[in-house]
């Protein structure tokens, strides 16, 4: 009897030691957490994402010495509403910020709020973009040059002491406005790479090397920031994400329901709990990020939160990800009404404003690359993939096979074989809506402030609403109450 009890007091301890092994997140040692997100960057202009002309070298070493997840997608192709819906992990027409510039309300809870009442000190760093009443529920702002300052975020390690940091390190660039001095190594015009919908023309070279220069900016300031942290012994206890909040600035990327639009890269290093040179395949949306980060700091989630936790996907636990992923289109420059549902395979767009022209950005439309696509347009020499954007009217239904169309310029809504899957996708479609708190399109609206075809800016400002009708009246919910799903 004396030989087992003391076989029971030998083994236990070990056995209790190995179960550690297996609980990704320790409670003694609760992670820092970075956030370094991009302004207007799109997924594909990344060495680790293979374009091989592009300089980010500090990032590509991001995704070597962590995950690489190669289908992730955002809830937006806008900036503030991106962003509102990241830290809220809600939808941005649930909470109301669904249209550009629209502030976060004080009542909805937000990762940092959540984090700095459980020890956390938190930070935002340069571009803001989410409203006074967000801005104020960190511990501290640094609005830095547009771009965060990385001695700015030598304050935040020294300020945070022995309490573990959040910081929301959010760069303006690559948003334009360009010039040719960004840095003193630019990228040829001959070496970047034309994506098919734009005009292959010096002018577009040139405008796409320029926006390259400041990625690459943007790439030696995140390399500043990792090696404080590897100076101060802080990053191999550091949770570090990289993504943007939308697609590049030029026609049909940003602002768009395509890949090119909502499409993000996405980058996750966590030294000891991610594996290294790791990929992930799993089509993953970013209403998961706040939850992710709230977990991985041992913080309960808000109630409000749609999203889920990606952790079980970073330790390799499982491999499978959403079925779906859900996106939505409203007002920027111009008043839209889109919304979309992907699958791994196939994307269904459904468009409001069929009568109307895609509302162009009147960042992006003022462009050297647009003003190339609207020569060619003037002089009728666009081919099929140029035209798309300028389409009149539009489809109300847009369907891609995204194997075989990547691009997504053969719409396919009109070929009878694939009404069975557009016609379950419509109903996934639906289904979120509903259950996300969304709006009808006549709901509400709010006028243009841009030519939705050259870019021209008539009206400075937001313009104001000018047909919004009661909750009651949203014809949505009575669509929803039908047979229809």
């Amino acid at each position: 009897m004396l030989r087992s009890n003391l076989r029971l007091f030998i083994f236990l301890p070990i056995i209790f030691l190995c179960s550690l092994q297996s609980v990704p997140v320790l409670a003694q040692s609760r992670p820092n957490i970075i956030v370094f997100i991009a302004d207007d960057a799109g997924w594909r202009d990344f060495g680790c994402y293979g374009n091989r002309a592009i300089k980010t070298s500090n990032i590509d070493m991001l995704a070597q010495k962590g995950m690489k997840f190669n289908q992730a997608f955002l809830t937006t192709p806008q900036c503030s509403p991106t962003r509102t819906s990241l830290l809220s992990g809600q939808f941005a027409h649930t909470i109301r910020t669904e249209d550009l510039h629209s502030p976060l309300n004080e009542n909805v809870k937000i990762v940092p709020e959540l984090l700095r009442a459980n020890g956390y000190y938190t930070a935002l760093l340069g571009k803001s973009h989410i409203g006074d009443a967000a801005i104020r529920k960190f511990d501290v702002f640094y609005p830095g040059k547009g771009n965060p300052m990385p001695d700015d975020f030598a304050k935040v390690l020294s300020a945070s002491n022995k309490s573990p940091f959040f910081a929301w390190y959010a760069f303006m660039d690559p948003h334009r406005i360009y010039q040719d001095s960004t840095i003193a190594d630019g990228h040829a015009p001959e070496s970047v790479v034309v994506p098919p919908y734009l005009a292959d023309t010096p002018e577009s070279r040139k405008d796409l090397a320029n926006y390259y220069d400041e990625i690459t900016r943007m790439d030696r300031n995140i390399g500043q920031v990792m090696n404080m942290l590897r100076e101060k012994g802080k990053l191999e206890n550091t949770l570090i994400f990289f993504m943007s909040d939308n697609g590049k600035p030029f026609t049909r990327a940003k602002g768009t329901l395509y890949d090119e639009g909502i499409k993000t890269p996405f980058i996750v290093s966590w030294p000891g709990r991610v594996a290294r040179k790791s990929v992930s395949d799993a089509l993953v949306s970013m209403i998961d990020l706040a939850p992710t980060i709230l977990e991985a700091a041992g913080v309960q989630k808000s109630e409000q939160m749609y999203g889920k936790s990606l952790l079980p996907l970073f330790y390799r636990q499982e491999n499978k990800g959403d079925e779906y992923v859900f996106a939505e289109r409203n007002w920027h420059d111009c008043d839209e009404h889109m919304r979309s549902v992907r699958s791994d395979s196939f994307k269904l767009i459904f468009n409001a404003y069929i009568d109307l022209p895609h509302g162009t950005a009147a960042d992006l439309a003022g462009s050297p690359a647009h003003q190339a696509l609207l020569q060619l347009k003037r002089n009728g020499e666009l081919n099929h993939e140029q035209s798309l954007v300028f389409q009149t009217p539009r489809p109300q239904v847009e369907f891609y096979n995204l194997i075989d169309d990547p691009w997504e310029f053969n719409n396919l809504a009109y070929d009878v074989q694939y009404r069975p899957l557009i016609q379950k996708h419509m109903r996934a479609l639906m289904e979120w809506m509903k259950n996300t708190a969304d709006f009808d399109p006549h709901y509400r609206k709010r006028y243009d402030n841009t030519d939705r075809v050259s870019g021209t800016i008539f009206m400075f400002g937001r313009p104001g609403l000018y047909n919004e009708l009661k909750e009651d009246d949203n014809p949505l919910s009575r669509v929803l109450q039908n047979d229809f799903l």
